[in-house]
């Protein structure tokens, strides 16, 4: 059976640019949450969202168990829709765990990418000490992976406003917690699993692709020691300190990420 690509993952493309951007979120989440994004870019570039198997409104029957107990397995979904709308060069704009899954499709075929924005990255979550520092340690995981069996909606509301932040705006965790409450929890548990078990450090120096790394303050996922690590071992990286706080900018201060990354676009 062929597999239409771009109905697998719900692609949506706009914008009449010469150059693609392509906006990859994160665990829990959709292309829905670029909307705040998109209006900065749309008139200047041609603009990809799509949404992974298992998230949003993508075709849930094409979830394979195996092939998504690796970060691989969405980087190759990253793949298929790049050469499905037959880009080249491309800007890839992911955040949380999409950046590192950008990166792993980059090194398996970089014609596809221009250059990469990291939004919030962490390429290892669990401490590995004294060496790393990820934020998290082992059993602090597997805490937070009981808690999604036994208690799905319970561990979406507690986790939405840790790791949103900006608790005066009350709006914004809510909208998180909708969004993690509307996954298939079976599938948002192995994703969660893989995401925060996934250790990419050693594919960073197979990554040749220029990248910017947009660290956010007080970020309970992806702490600063993280942002300076990977800026450390990515050659061709920028790392450039944001003020908005939490793990997503894109929400929560959309103005400040889309302008920090049209900086970086035109700084060649």
């Amino acid at each position: 059976m062929t597999i239409d690509v771009l109905e697998r993952n719900n692609v949506k493309v706009m914008g009449t640019g010469s150059k693609t951007i392509v906006f990859a979120h994160g665990f829990g989440c959709d292309q829905d949450m670029w909307r705040y994004m998109v209006p900065s870019f749309v008139d200047n570039y041609r603009i990809v969202l799509f949404d992974y198997v298992g998230s949003g409104k993508s075709q849930i029957h094409n979830y394979d168990s195996q092939k998504y107990n690796d970060l691989q397995g969405y980087a190759q979904d990253v793949l298929d829709v790049m050469e499905t709308l037959d880009l080249r060069d491309a800007i890839f704009v992911g955040h949380s765990v999409s950046s590192m899954i950008g990166m792993l499709a980059s090194i398996r075929d970089s014609k596809y990418f221009e250059r990469i924005v990291m939004l919030g990255p962490s390429p290892r979550y669990v401490n590995d000490l004294p060496d790393y520092y990820g934020g998290f340690d082992k059993r602090d995981i597997e805490e937070l992976l009981t808690m999604m069996e036994m208690n799905f909606i319970g561990w979406a509301s507690y986790l939405a406003p840790i790791v949103m932040q900006n608790n005066e705006r009350k709006e914004l965790s809510e909208e998180l917690e909708k969004s993690f409450c509307s996954r298939d929890p079976h599938i948002a548990r192995q994703f969660a699993e893989v995401t925060f078990f996934s250790d990419c450090r050693v594919s960073l120096q197979q990554a040749s692709v220029p990248t910017l790394i947009l660290q956010c303050t007080d970020d309970s996922i992806a702490p600063i020691e993280v942002g300076h690590y990977l800026h450390a071992h990515l050659k061709n990286s920028v790392l450039r300190q944001m003020t908005a706080t939490g793990h997503y900018p894109h929400l929560s201060q959309p103005e400040e990420t889309s302008q920090m990354i049209k900086e970086y676009l035109t700084s060649v």
